[in-house]
């Protein structure tokens, strides 16, 4: 064999290996043009940020849907779609949701929430929270003449939960016989508040207190140590939260600075 022909084995060899290289990057050739195996990737990347799973059974679902994509855009382009205003004004509207969740990720990519201040919220969240929890039931009435007869009713033996029942402007706690159930006491207004921890267990309001709604009747009927939930098991969202939290704050900030005329 001479040079030459050594010359001519070799270049088919390599013409042979870079179309076989052009061939593996697409997944196929559709009315003579080339569809990028990228295309597989973004689409699989896609469906698995949206949380769904690639089962290996997919793989030619997805390819077909490359495909059919390709065919039905070609047609589109065909028709000259592509040039109309509708077309042109939703590829704006798709760039402009591309771009700003870009933005979004990278803010997020670069500030992320820290253990330190998950930890930070989880501590505030307890001293806000913690301590007792007050077990109160109340009546509710329009009048301060109304409050003080019904406690001297219930201290002369008329049953509290019966007049709640009938009287109570409170419908929810009301149809319960006054119940509030369990609560931190900071849940309540603080009129409320004040008087409800001053009581003992089983003790009544000695007189109405006013508040924002009208003219309660308090009862404490038990405390207990209120139990918050470990850091570990709502870590999690915590970390979301603040993560939502950086991000309005980031976007807000963006509106704040920006000139709008």
């Amino acid at each position: 064999m001479n040079q030459k022909q050594m010359a001519r084995m070799v270049g088919a060899a390599v013409l042979g290996f870079a179309a076989l290289s052009a061939s593996a990057q697409n997944v196929a050739i559709v009315n003579g043009k080339a569809v990028p195996l990228a295309r597989v990737n973004a689409l699989k990347a896609q469906i698995e940020a949206s949380g769904q799973p690639i089962a290996p059974e997919m793989d030619k679902m997805i390819k077909d849907e490359v495909i059919a994509r390709e065919i039905f855009m070609q047609e589109a382009s065909r028709r000259g779609l592509a040039a109309s205003d509708a077309y042109k004004q939703q590829m704006e509207m798709a760039r402009q949701t591309v771009l700003i969740r870009a933005l979004f990720e990278d803010f997020q990519k670069k500030n992320p929430v820290t253990d330190a201040e998950a930890k930070a919220e989880y501590d505030k969240f307890v001293e806000a929270n913690g301590g007792k929890e007050y077990k109160a039931s109340h009546i509710l009435v329009e009048s301060e003449d109304r409050a003080k007869a019904i406690i001297a009713e219930v201290k002369a033996g008329k049953s509290f939960e019966e007049i709640a029942k009938k009287e109570s402007k409170d419908p929810g706690s009301g149809a319960r016989g006054g119940d509030l159930d369990w609560a931190n006491p900071n849940n309540y207004v603080p009129e409320f508040t004040e008087a409800l921890i001053k009581l003992k267990k089983g003790e009544l309001t000695a007189a109405p207190v006013k508040s924002q709604f009208g003219w309660h009747i308090i009862r404490m009927d038990d405390e207990r140590q209120a139990e918050m939930p470990k850091f570990e098991d709502v870590k999690p969202q915590i970390m979301q939260q603040l993560q939502q939290t950086k991000l309005q704050q980031f976007q807000d900030q963006l509106r704040k600075n920006a000139k709008v005329q």
